[in-house]
C-alpha cells in the first residue's frame, strides 16, 4: 500500500466517506448496541486517513504514532461525550471536524499549483463532504425539534445517521424522493440552501477544474 501523500489522498479520501457510508447503511441494516460506536470510529479514522496526506497538516500527524494517538483521542472523546449525554456538543464536535477537513480540502483544491487527477477527485470529496456536513446539520435539528422532518423518527442522533445522510444527498443532487420532506421553517431553509449550494457546485466548481484540466492537456499537445 502506498504512503498517503498530498499526491493521492484524495483517493483515498473519497474511498474512505463511501466506505464510512456504506459502514452507516449496514449498521442500519443489522442494528446491534455498538453500532452507533462503529460508525463514530470509522468516521474519525476514513477521514484522519485524509487528513495525512495534506500540506497543511502538522509533521507529528504523518508519523504512525502522532495519526494513532490523534485517532485515539478522538475517538475517547466520542465516547465520553455518548457517556455524558451530551449529543449536541457532540454533533457540534463532529460538524467541526467535518468542516475543517472540507476546509483543508479546499485550499489544496483550489489554492495549490496546476489541476491534476487528484484534485479532480478532490472536487468529489468536497462534494461529499458537503452531503456530511449537512447530514449533521439535520441531525441536530431532527433531534433538537420533534416532528422537524417527515419520516424520521425522534430518537438520539446516531440511529438516525443513515436515513439523514440518506436525505442529505438525495438533496444535495436535487433527486427529492419525498420519502422524508421537511416540516420545522428551519429544517426547509438547510434543505433549500442544500439544493442551491449542490446545483452551483457541480455546476461552476467541477465543470471549471474539468475545464482547465482539458485545456491544460490540450497546451501540452500543442
Amino acid at each position: 500500500m502506498n504512503a498517503v501523500t498530498e499526491k493521492n489522498n484524495f483517493l483515498y479520501l473519497v474511498i474512505s466517506l463511501v466506505f464510512l457510508l456504506l459502514a452507516g447503511a449496514l449498521v442500519d441494516q443489522f442494528p446491534n448496541n455498538i453500532g452507533h460506536h462503529i460508525i463514530q470510529a470509522v468516521t474519525v479514522i476514513t477521514l484522519a486517513a485524509g487528513v495525512a496526506g495534506f500540506k497543511t497538516s502538522k509533521v507529528w500527524f504523518h508519523t504512525g504514532l502522532g495519526f494513532a494517538a490523534l485517532v485515539l483521542v478522538v475517538v475517547v472523546l466520542n465516547v465520553l461525550l455518548d457517556i455524558a449525554g451530551l449529543s449536541y456538543l457532540h454533533l457540534f464536535f463532529l460538524t467541526t471536524f467535518y468542516s475543517w477537513v472540507t476546509w483543508l480540502a479546499a485550499r489544496q483544491v483550489l489554492f495549490t499549483g496546476p489541476i491534476d487527477g487528484n484534485k479532480i477527485i478532490g472536487a468529489i470529496c468536497i462534494y461529499l463532504l458537503m452531503g456530511l456536513i449537512w447530514t449533521m446539520f439535520y441531525l441536530f435539528i431532527a433531534q433538537a425539534i420533534p416532528g422537524a422532518f417527515n419520516g424520521l423518527q425522534h430518537v438520539v442522533w446516531y440511529d438516525n445517521f443513515a436515513d439523514v445522510a440518506y436525505y442529505s444527498f438525495v438533496t444535495l443532487t436535487t433527486l427529492g424522493y419525498g420519502d422524508i420532506s421537511p416540516v420545522a421553517p428551519v429544517a426547509r431553509f438547510l434543505v433549500y440552501m442544500e439544493a442551491i449550494v449542490g446545483v452551483f457546485y457541480m455546476a461552476i466548481l467541477v465543470a471549471s477544474l474539468i475545464g482547465v484540466k482539458i485545456s491544460a492537456v490540450q497546451a501540452d499537445k500543442e
